[in-house]
């Protein structure tokens, strides 16, 4: 399911950015996922029905969010780990100041908005608040704005990049890092 996700549109309000590098996770078998050792109150949403959203705060100061894709009761998840904006780059810039606490003068500069998983969910204001979203449905609740991944008919790359993922300790050599090779929002990390 992950290099799937490359190129579809993440959207909440009128924020919008294309999904431009994914990580996966496997649950039992992936010593690297937080569901490897079973389900917990933090993961529970890992473990429900694919095209969810799963939101966990990291590091004590950082969220990251992942797509559930695996069948309802088995823990899969694929991290969005960057996006490039289309639309709503102002809402972006102000989420992130407001969520870096940034004092500088100079803006972010566009590729940088959502060029991490972190910082992806401070442009989209995705925190502990929106986990479980059905990302699919499209449904808000009342005092959030909806939440969705959707096609615009860009097709994912044919070949994308691909490598370990980046900051695990167990099983980094799983090539389970995609990218669309070439974007200038991918994040940092390996270029394999």
């Amino acid at each position: 399911m992950a290099p799937r996700l490359l190129n579809k549109v993440l959207v909440r309000g009128s924020r919008a950015a294309r999904i431009v590098e994914v990580e996966a996770y496997e649950g039992a078998n992936d010593p690297s996922s937080h569901g490897h050792r079973g389900m917990t109150n933090r993961t529970r949403t890992m473990f429900g029905p694919p095209g969810h959203l799963y939101v966990y705060f990291t590091y004590g100061m950082h969220h990251c969010a992942n797509v559930v894709c695996g069948e309802d009761g088995l823990c899969s998840a694929v991290l969005l780990r960057a996006a490039a904006p289309l639309d709503g780059a102002g809402a972006m810039r102000h989420a992130r100041n407001a969520a870096s606490r940034r004092r500088s003068a100079e803006p972010f500069r566009v590729v940088d908005l959502c060029s991490g998983p972190a910082r992806l969910c401070q442009a989209f204001g995705l925190d502990r608040r929106v986990d479980g979203t059905d990302l699919v449905a499209a449904s808000g609740t009342a005092g959030r704005l909806p939440i969705a991944i959707v096609d615009d008919g860009t097709p994912p790359p044919e070949n994308p990049g691909r490598s370990g993922r980046i900051g695990v300790t167990h099983a980094p050599n799983r090539l389970w890092r995609f990218y669309v090779a070439g974007d200038p929002n991918v994040s940092r990390g390996p270029r394999a």
